[in-house]
């Protein structure tokens, strides 16, 4: 069925499936294709400059470059920040948070141009089928949604086989490992991420671990967001990530293996390497335990874990979201100071914090040293008070036991 005179907006990457889609919307479906790459911090201007020109290359009416890196920070990342957010406490989410922010983008595109259908490269086997349509569907009601390879179940032979026969020209060989990098962190898939066993060769990873030395930097958040590195204040977090990143990079930092539950109900690893997210979030963790009460940590936990979790299977515009981020603004108020790191080759440890908020201060005792704040009379009754219930609760047990 011809569809000359509708319109759909492409999420593209300038990659093999999304190339197919491009062309088959376009030559196949008579559809005007309106292509669209939402940039999370994965691209230089270069790559983004050729992208576009294969896109027009492909035959689109149009292409638009997103510059989402700062929106990107401000709407999802500041919150996996205040919540400590670690998937299963090891991934930082980098791919899921990304896609989410790049579906809210596509879904915004296709209304300023009243288009009548969107379309994505999915395949039918990942978590990002779903969270492009599930974004699509709440934002876009009744867009029709187009997933070639998907609806299709084409290989990647069928697409190339397709591709040359239109006379398209670009690298169709399969690198041995996938790789996305984002602001957030770059996964890497291989054959060792297939398995339930192997790690990635040190070829695998994309940044290569150069440095054999160690070195201190200094972190400076404001309100639970990283604001300053070694002194320096940055415009934007999003720029001291980067910054981070291209420092503490180098030393191999952030590397590991995820193995986790899809969305779609089955197992899945990935390798990735997240220098900044995980010193940031292992350093502003540690500023957190000095200047945060008990409660207020083991309730972030609670609901950080919650966030994650909903955030991965695409949950992002739950309101239930926007009520816990607003507990999460709530809980940094006091979450200002600094952290002391070592960088290390794979590695980097906490040296310590200093905050005006600081819980851990002499002036109301040091632990196992000296009590100030209160004598050793006000310990012996509390403990008679603080485990009554329970010695109540054991002594007419053991009663029973005896009958």
């Amino acid at each position: 069925m011809n569809q000359s005179n509708k319109k759909v907006v492409l999420g593209f990457s300038g990659g093999l499936d999304t190339t197919y889609c491009a062309k088959y919307l376009s030559e196949e479906k008579g559809y005007e294709v309106h292509s669209i790459i939402v940039n999370t911090g994965g691209f230089t201007k270069a790559e983004l400059d050729k992208i576009e020109q294969h896109a027009y290359q492909l035959g689109v009416v149009s292409h638009t470059t997103v510059d989402a890196v700062k929106d990107y920070y401000d709407r999802i990342l500041k919150y996996l920040i205040f919540g400590n957010c670690l998937k299963n406490n090891t991934y930082p989410l980098s791919v899921s948070a990304e896609r989410l922010m790049q579906a809210l983008h596509i879904a915004e595109q296709v209304k300023k141009l009243n288009a009548d259908a969107v379309a994505h490269g999915s395949t039918g086997a990942g978590n990002d089928q779903v969270r492009f349509d599930m974004i699509f569907h709440i934002m876009i009601p009744g867009v029709e949604i187009i997933t070639p390879i998907r609806d299709r179940q084409l290989s990647r032979e069928a697409e190339i086989e397709y591709l040359k026969e239109k006379g398209i020209v670009m690298n169709f060989e399969k690198a041995a490992y996938s790789i996305n990098k984002g602001l957030w962190g770059t996964s890497v898939g291989g054959k060792e991420t297939l398995n339930s066993k192997g790690m990635l060769p040190e070829e695998a990873w994309p940044t290569a671990c150069t440095a054999n030395d160690s070195t201190m930097i200094e972190l400076s958040f404001e309100k639970g967001e990283p604001v300053q590195l070694n002194g320096v204040r940055y415009d934007h977090p999003s720029q001291l990530i980067i910054a981070l990143q291209q420092m503490a990079g180098a030393y191999g930092i952030g590397r590991d293996i995820h193995i986790g539950d899809t969305i779609i109900g089955i197992k899945g690893r990935v390798g990735f390497e997240a220098a900044a997210p995980m010193i940031i979030l292992k350093s502003h963790h540690a500023l957190e335990k000095h200047v945060l009460t008990k409660w207020q940590l083991q309730w972030k936990d609670t609901l950080a874990q919650f966030y994650g979790n909903w955030l991965h299977e695409g949950q992002i515009l739950d309101p239930v979201m926007r009520d816990i981020e607003a507990y999460f603004e709530n809980s940094q108020q006091s979450v200002s100071g600094k952290v002391f790191i070592e960088l290390l080759p794979y590695r980097f440890l906490i040296h310590g914090i200093e905050s005006k908020y600081d819980l851990m201060s002499s002036r109301f005792g040091k632990y196992g040293e000296m009590n100030t704040g209160y004598t050793g009379n006000d310990v012996r009754g509390f403990s008679t008070i603080f485990g009554n219930q329970t010695r109540i609760w054991q002594s007419v047990h053991q009663s029973e036991e005896y009958k």
